[in-house]
């Protein structure tokens, strides 16, 4: 086994697709290793759980820097950078990123999102699916970009809608098959490098 890509995961929540990672990341096969787990809310659960696997945590609160997110960003990317992450993983990170991020983690950066872009961009992706009559929904892993949701996809997964679905019913089946996505593609980008 070659050394494995030292990766760092940016969330704001629950961080169950970062669980969902570090279960990869655990297999002697995957190629990649977590080396920070970091959020921008404090008291996010996800710390709690990357903690629970002995990674690095840290928390920027992007509220200290009121709106200048920049300077918010230029401390997240100095954690990453003091990591020594090659690689970003989004997983849940509920910011939108300002062109001194994206560019500094260009081509490095990957996202999950819970829709098949390019329909449904932004928050609120079950609901929109429904409101539309979608017969179809899922999530997309994609390269960010400076534009929200529009970097280049690597990989999707879909999910039927149900004509009972309700949003949680639907977001369930989705959050399913993002946490089977999300580590098959970001093993693939990284043996395609």
């Amino acid at each position: 086994m070659t050394q494995k890509m030292p990766i760092a995961v940016l969330i704001s929540g629950r961080g169950s697709n970062m669980r969902a990672l570090i279960e990869a990341c655990e297999r002697p096969d995957f190629p990649a290793r977590i080396v920070l787990a970091l959020s921008n809310k404090p008291d996010a659960a996800g710390l709690e759980v990357a903690r629970a696997a002995g990674l690095q945590t840290a928390a920027i609160d992007h509220k200290a820097f009121g709106k200048d997110r920049e300077a918010h960003e230029r401390k997240v990317d100095a954690a990453i950078r003091a990591s020594g992450a090659q690689l970003v993983c989004l997983a849940g990170y509920m910011r939108v990123l300002t062109p001194y991020l994206v560019n500094a983690w260009d081509g490095r950066m990957l996202n999950i999102h819970p829709s098949l872009l390019p329909a449904f961009p932004g928050l609120h992706t079950h609901e929109a699916a429904i409101a539309a009559g979608a017969t179809e929904h899922g999530c997309t892993v994609h390269l960010v970009t400076a534009g929200v949701d529009e970097g280049p996809i690597l990989g999707q997964a879909r999910v039927p809608v149900l004509k009972t679905d309700t949003p949680d019913a639907l977001a369930a089946r989705v959050l399913e098959q993002e946490h089977a996505l999300y580590p098959s593609v970001l093993q693939d980008y990284i043996n395609r490098q």
